[in-house]
């Protein structure tokens, strides 16, 4: 067994982390593509093994939703929404805690993924008018949507492949009933940590909304069509994951969602050039880089050859959050959701391993796509960015008190 690529990979934690190469700065997807190439041409992964490791479904999910995302923010249509829903907020603590329910339980329904894109221009225009902090707000948008995003089945791949996979009898009432009160907790405790870190961004004067003309009418009237159906499609997943009727994949709802605005709109050319194409060469890399990992046995081995009890509680939890740094939350899923099916856990055991997963995203950067996505974004439309020891300044306390909390309501409730 080579360990070359989980050397590629630990590089390319660190590179994340420093973002730099000598004088040479580098941003995250320049990063994951470098990774990618290394373990390609050093011959850790076959170029059919390369092509097939990149999930389509995800490329095609992200592309469809870069699209309304994009057309949303150029219409105007999305300062619109974004007045409509925080006008009631009359203080940076109050808009931060809408931005943290708002769209933390958005995300539990709309997909976190979703929710990072269209919301990183909301918040670095809430920012822009209210002369508070961007890496705040942007800070605020990255825990709400790995936090809200725990309490549903189709929050986020890895709860969806457990709700399908783990044989879980009423997967949205199973989440709900043992997720929905620690995520309010969190999400609370993610207020008070951003309170406490980031004291003097809170500012006392009071915050005056100004509604914004929509910019194009015509852009506009297909957003609203692709918001409607996407909620549409939404449903019907729902449904479709309750009943067990069929495979509706994610990827059908960004592409039902994005079809107005690329088949109906005069600037679909225009904004197809426009979206995060780096955010979509860094997915593609990572699923390279990450299948050249998995297919060493490394971390595998590390699971089923420890002497730990991997049903337990604290082993579920510790192993989600600390793994899915270096490989990804879904496929450490892929990796530990086989281990506990066959010894037969309860529905609290697999619960635990989606929460575990999903709030990995809170601790580092690479724990969540979301987090990529958001700080990319920002990048791109403000040159704003988080730093990887700005965000686990905030993160490791975070992540560990919300553990604790899912920890905690799961062993007594």
């Amino acid at each position: 067994m080579t360990l070359i690529p989980v050397i590629v990979v630990s590089i390319v934690f660190i590179l994340i982390a420093v973002r730099k190469i000598g004088k040479v700065k580098l941003k995250i997807w320049q990063i994951m593509l470098l990774g990618a190439v290394a373990v390609f041409f050093t011959g850790q992964i076959s170029p059919v093994s390369a092509a097939q490791s990149i999930n389509p479904d995800v490329m095609l999910f992200l592309f469809g939703m870069f699209i309304v995302g994009q057309a949303l923010e150029q219409s105007g249509y999305l300062s619109h929404l974004s007045y409509r829903f925080f006008k009631r907020a009359k203080s940076i603590d109050s808009l931060t805690l809408f931005i943290l329910f708002g769209m933390g339980f958005a995300s539990a329904f709309l997909l976190n993924d979703t929710l990072a894109i269209i919301g990183t221009p909301v918040v670095l225009s809430l920012a822009k008018k209210h002369d508070a902090s961007q890496k705040v707000l942007l800070l605020t948008l990255a825990f709400a949507v790995t936090i809200g995003s725990v309490t549903s089945p189709i929050g986020n791949p890895q709860n969806l492949l457990i709700a399908i996979n783990g044989n879980i009898s009423n997967p949205f009432l199973a989440f709900f009933k043992f997720l929905l009160i620690p995520t309010i907790v969190n999400l609370f405790l993610a207020f008070g940590l951003l309170k406490i870190f980031y004291k003097n961004s809170f500012h006392k004067k009071a915050l005056i909304h100004d509604q914004e003309s929509i910019k194009d009418p015509a852009l506009s009237r297909l957003c609203k069509i692709s918001l409607i159906l996407i909620v549409a499609a939404i449903v019907a997943k729902i449904i479709v994951v309750s009943f067990g009727l069929f495979d509706f994949r994610l990827t059908y709802v960004a592409l039902i969602g994005s079809g107005p605005i690329l088949l109906l709109s005069q600037k679909r050319i225009e904004i197809v050039k426009k979206i995060d194409w780096h955010t979509l060469i860094f997915f593609a890399s990572m699923f390279v880089l990450m299948e050249s990992v998995w297919e060493t046995g490394f971390f595998q081995g590390l699971i089923t050859g420890s002497n730990l009890d991997v049903t337990s509680m604290p082993v579920i939890f510790g192993v989600s959050v600390i793994l899915s740094q270096f490989i990804s939350n879904v496929p450490l899923v892929t990796l530990y959701l086989p281990l506990l099916l066959k010894v037969g856990v309860g529905e609290k055991a697999l619960i635990a391993l989606a929460a575990g997963s999903t709030i990995a995203g809170n601790l580092f950067i690479l724990g969540a796509a979301s987090n990529v996505i958001i700080i990319q974004n920002s990048e791109k439309k403000s040159g704003t960015t988080i730093t990887f020891l700005e965000f686990a300044k905030i993160g490791i306390p975070l992540t560990i008190l919300n553990v604790l909390v899912y920890w905690l309501f799961l062993m007594f409730f």
